[in-house]
């Protein structure tokens, strides 16, 4: 069990930069299962949910070995099409495999997704998408079989739901399906353009990723490819916060600012300077926030989910009221209660949360309850006096690589023991 040990108040200062996407690696990692021939991944974030991933890819007979970060993947050997519980329950975005496993081997069986516990996913949206394709899913006592009996088959695919794991799973699947799959209010997010971008590196024919139609012409086959996995937008949004809540200045390298489009105006709003320029940000907090005023979470590119809770850190300490709404998940406010032992002003009712800024937050033991959530309470615990102390219990690294290493890079007093 990890914890980490937050002296509160130390400025920051120096010069970071992005691990790779988290939730842009985790899709193109099943992806490769379509593929015929090596994989080169560079830029691939060290995170105990891309372990888990690679672990679903040797379970199921493929080669995959990682250099620092770059992982090569064989998948020419793949010989399974049954993931086990014990790996689709570590990590809440495994359900991803189905498509792959489903178009490359013609049937699967797995189980239902674990993770964070943020409330119900719309697994529905990828089954009854692969029914339109063409596959015959039953579900029984907490397992989902599929095959399909003619193939996979092109078809017109309308989310009620811009689901990013749906449009990635239809995207995947349809790369080997007989015909056209076109998908309408499909995902934007900049990880399932990232997606594309390597699945058509590997010859499929994909077009229209990032907007909200998207067109899969089916292929015969795939190959490995080499790709780049694009920086990791809500990583920013965490280190971003970390330097308001100090009173800070720092860089922050290998930025894809245009996937910060939502966020970087809230940041404005609380009165930091921000300088982009050449993959960079260059950060300055002021001596005192402002609120950012009203936080809306849509899909984007809109207001991102996962930069909320980190958001919500800086919000504790600023000046004013800001007013957070969360639309994506449900049960995303498990933080709160943690922050309210830290001395914050917050009330919440279902989706919405009201957070008066308080002059002072005082360092507490507190526990985390999802990954996004034990980001945000490492913000907090730099913005607080005196320790605080986090049991993290595993969610930090599920999506951040050595934080406590890169906070103390700048000089942030953050020890894990």
């Amino acid at each position: 069990m990890a914890k980490l040990l937050i002296e509160g108040q130390r400025k920051l200062r120096g010069e970071v930069s992005l691990q790779g996407s988290k939730n842009s690696t985790l899709p193109i990692l099943a992806a490769t299962l379509l593929t015929e021939g090596e994989n080169v991944i560079h830029n691939c974030p060290c995170l105990s949910d891309i372990d888990v991933a690679i672990s679903i890819l040797r379970y199921l007979g493929c080669s995959a070995t990682r250099h620092g970060h770059t992982l090569l993947v064989d998948t020419c050997n793949l010989n399974d099409t049954h993931i086990p519980d014990s790996l689709m329950r570590e990590m809440r975005s495994s359900v991803i495999f189905l498509g792959a496993v489903l178009a490359r081997c013609g049937r699967a069986r797995i189980s239902l997704p674990g993770g964070c516990e943020l409330g119900p996913r719309p697994v529905d949206l990828h089954l009854d998408s692969l029914r339109k394709m063409g596959a015959v899913i039953t579900e029984h006592h907490g397992e989902i079989r599929a095959h399909t009996p003619r193939g996979l088959e092109g078809a017109r695919i309308a989310l009620a739901f811009p689901s990013v794991g749906a449009t990635e799973n239809i995207i995947i699947a349809a790369s080997l399906a007989k015909g056209t799959t076109v998908i309408t209010n499909a995902a934007r997010e900049p990880e399932i353009v990232d997606l594309a971008d390597y699945l058509n590196k590997c010859g499929a024919m994909i077009s229209g990723a990032g907007d909200g139609t998207v067109v899969i012409e089916g292929v015969e086959r795939l190959h490995g490819a080499v790709h780049n996995i694009i920086p990791d937008r809500i990583v920013a949004a965490t280190l971003m916060s970390a330097a308001a809540v100090t009173g800070s200045h720092i860089v922050i390298n290998d930025v894809i600012s245009a996937h910060l489009g939502a966020i970087i105006p809230a940041f404005e709003e609380a009165g930091c300077r921000l300088s982009v320029k050449e993959g960079r940000i260059d950060f300055k907090a002021p001596q005192k926030l402002r609120s950012p005023g009203l936080i809306r979470t849509t899909p984007y590119p809109g207001f991102p989910t996962d930069a909320q809770p980190p958001l919500m850190a800086l919000s504790l300490v600023a000046e004013g009221t800001t007013v957070f709404v969360e639309t994506v998940f449900e049960s995303r406010y498990k933080h709160i209660g943690e922050f309210l032992r830290m001395g914050a002003n917050i009330k919440s009712e279902g989706r919405v949360a009201v957070v008066e800024g308080v002059s002072k937050l005082y360092g507490s033991k507190l526990k985390a309850g999802d990954l996004r959530g034990s980001a945000a309470l490492v913000v907090a615990g730099l913005a607080a006096q005196g320790k605080t102390e986090i049991d993290t219990t595993g969610y930090l690294e599920r999506g951040y690589e050595e934080l406590d290493a890169v906070l103390s890079s700048l000089d942030g007093s953050v020890r894990k023991v």
